[in-house]
């Protein structure tokens, strides 16, 4: 069973798959705006979204390593990975 997190930032759906993430928190170096780690160390949305650039947020998915971050337009054409 997938544990699936998403939500849309700036026309973008993100998606976080908590199964695959491996805690490295790239993402959050480039996107500390978006995300944080939880009490089990897997990376979450914050509860309140700063304000981010379209191209960092793709950025941001595009550096984990194990591709745990998606990015997806509105309409459902995969981004990243």
């Amino acid at each position: 069973m997938n544990d699936f997190r998403e939500k849309v930032i700036d026309e973008l759906k993100i998606r976080i798959d908590r199964e695959t993430c491996i805690g490295t928190g790239n993402c959050m170096k480039i996107a500390p705006e978006v995300f944080e780690f939880d009490d089990e160390r897997i990376v979450s949305f914050k509860e309140e979204t700063g304000s981010i650039e379209k191209e960092n947020l793709i950025e941001a998915c595009s550096v984990c390593p194990v591709s745990a971050l998606g990015a997806f337009k509105i309409d459902g054409e995969q981004v990243i990975p």
